[in-house]
């Protein structure tokens, strides 16, 4: 299992193993990280689980599909490295990868 360090807003780090082929929205959730909600569930449908992958994992996050996309250009505060965290699936190579938390969900 890969760790994925997860990073808050406020700062709170946490470096969490996340089974590989999970998302990284249920690699927060499965670890009491709060600062991603989930409303829908990882349907990509609502923007809560709102996270900013560091540039340098960029490719192991893969492709922003259309539909998500479309979500993200609803965000006020997306940034170019936005993704949501439903959308990623982990795999062996995201080892050490760095996702940053927005301050708020909504």
């Amino acid at each position: 299992m890969p760790v994925i360090n997860y990073v808050e807003f406020d700062g709170s780090e946490y470096a969490v193993m996340v089974t590989e082929g999970a998302n990284l929205m249920q690699g927060a959730l499965d670890n009491m990280i709060e600062g991603i909600i989930a409303e829908c569930g990882g349907c990509c449908v609502c923007c809560t689980c709102h996270c900013m992958i560091d540039p340098q994992w960029k490719d192991a996050a893969g492709a922003i599909t259309s539909g998500e996309g479309e979500l993200l250009e609803m965000l006020s505060e997306r940034q170019d490295n936005s993704r949501l965290s439903c959308q990623v699936t982990v795999t062996a190579e995201m080892e050490g990868m760095v996702v940053r938390l927005p301050e708020s969900q909504y």
